[in-house]
């Protein structure tokens, strides 16, 4: 469970009374805080990436730098497969925010078949990413490239995993009728985390598979 999971589960108690007009609420503010520590870390990683791949020689490592995995660096020849899982999880972002729309205006039905949607999208995601890993034919120990980008992609991954957790938290709590117009802050949280999962993901996808190399 990470860190946000637990703390969603553990500050909103499902029979709490709704806090009205009192400010930003205890889980929001957690979620936001969490997700501004998530933003230093994955600024590290990108800055470590820009850092490795501004200082060699070609991008990504040629035949004759690291023999003929090299070929298989090559992602931006075949960039539709990641494309794909990037409509995946874009149109998650987009369902995951129908849902607090829906809970909003208090349509629990609607709040739980756009998070189920969500959730299945995000399972989806997933699988394709370990399908995409099977098929690219090298890994994490294949040179700097192969680090970088199993480093990047993972940490990622571990983060739409921990994703799935909370809309399953959620998917639950909204099936047991824990949610109204006005007690909904799980859900918010939620989806402030996916929407910046996606984010993420897309600037991933950008760097890795459409920024031309060199």
């Amino acid at each position: 469970m990470s860190a946000g999971t637990a703390m969603i589960v553990a500050h909103e108690d499902p029979h709490a009374l709704d806090h009205g007009n009192r400010g930003i609420s205890n889980p929001i503010l957690g979620m936001i805080l969490f997700i501004c520590s998530e933003v230093m870390f994955f600024a590290g990683l990108f800055a470590a990436y820009f850092n490795v791949r501004a200082n060699a020689p070609t991008w990504p490592p040629s035949v004759a730098e690291v023999g003929p995995i090299a070929e298989r660096f090559n992602l931006h020849a075949e960039p539709w497969f990641g494309a794909t899982l990037t409509v995946i999880l874009v149109i998650s972002s987009f369902t995951c925010q129908l849902g607090v729309w829906a809970i909003r205006r208090d349509d629990r039905r609607g709040l739980v078949r756009a998070i189920g949607v969500t959730l299945i999208l995000g399972i989806v995601f997933l699988i394709g990413q370990a399908y995409d890993y099977s098929q690219l034919g090298f890994g994490l120990a294949d040179g700097t490239f192969g680090t970088t980008f199993y480093t990047l992609t993972g940490f990622h991954g571990a983060h739409v995993l921990a994703g799935a957790i909370m809309l399953s938290v959620v998917l639950y709590r909204a099936m047991s009728g824990q949610f109204s117009a006005r007690h909904h802050d799980a859900v918010e949280a939620t989806s402030i985390y996916w929407h910046f999962v996606d984010v993420v993901w897309v600037a991933l996808f950008s760097i890795l598979y459409v920024i031309p190399t060199r």
